[in-house]
């Protein structure tokens, strides 16, 4: 069994390359002006192109307008929006019905009751990203290469249907990480990068190597 993994955040030519060589299932598109690694539609349109069958485009955004939505599915095609704010089951049914777009729903985690919480999203959400809480320091509510107690999951099980396992990963951390909490999907965006908002291919390889060793480690009993 394979690990899925989304590189998220990517504004550039040779990070787009490395994740889609690596493996990556999803590659991820922050579209959120105070993020370091926000892009332009335009420019994430082009970067998706070509995007070989299998490797799903991933549009970030926190508590969008539909007309900022509809601004960006003008330039691109996206087979996901991440809704990463505070937006309501109501809400991401919503923009699924207009969009057409599955949905991935982020959730905030500090304690079990936090993912507890994906459960209100079990109609509405066709995927769940746990996600470091932000504090009241950060500027923005993902991306702040922060971890969470992974241990968390033994009190609150992650919901039965698809979720991916965020917050601080990188190539050092990842198989631990997926050791303690059975994720089958990952995502990483501060962990491959060389600095805020610049992708570094070789980290970006790195961790996908990883992943897939984490992979092979899995039970086979875990992987029915």
């Amino acid at each position: 069994m394979s690990i899925a993994v989304k590189t998220c955040g990517l504004s550039d030519r040779p990070a787009v390359d490395a994740a889609v060589a690596g493996g990556a299932r999803f590659l991820g598109f922050v579209f959120f002006p105070p993020s370091p690694r926000d892009v332009a539609p335009s420019r994430a349109a082009a970067l998706s192109a070509g995007v070989p069958d299998g490797v799903a485009t991933v549009g970030v955004v926190v508590e969008p307008d539909d007309e900022f939505l509809d601004a960006i599915l003008s330039e691109m095609r996206l087979d996901y929006i991440q809704l990463h704010g505070n937006e309501s089951p109501a809400r991401a049914e919503a923009l699924r019905a207009r969009t057409g777009c599955r949905i991935i729903k982020a959730i905030s985690v500090s304690q079990a009751s936090d993912i507890a919480r994906a459960d209100d999203y079990g109609e509405s959400a066709d995927l769940i990203l746990f996600d470091a809480k932000a504090t009241a320091d950060d500027t923005r509510p993902g991306g702040n290469a922060r971890t969470f107690d992974w241990r968390l999951f033994e009190a609150a099980p992650p919901p039965s249907t698809g979720w991916l396992l965020s917050g601080g990963l990188d190539a050092e951390n990842v198989g631990e990480a997926i050791r303690i909490t059975g994720a089958r999907a990952v995502d990483v965006s501060s962990g491959i990068e060389s600095a805020p908002g610049r992708k570094d291919p070789e980290k970006i390889s790195a961790f996908l190597a990883a992943a897939a060793v984490a992979a092979t480690a899995i039970p086979n009993e875990a992987q029915a």
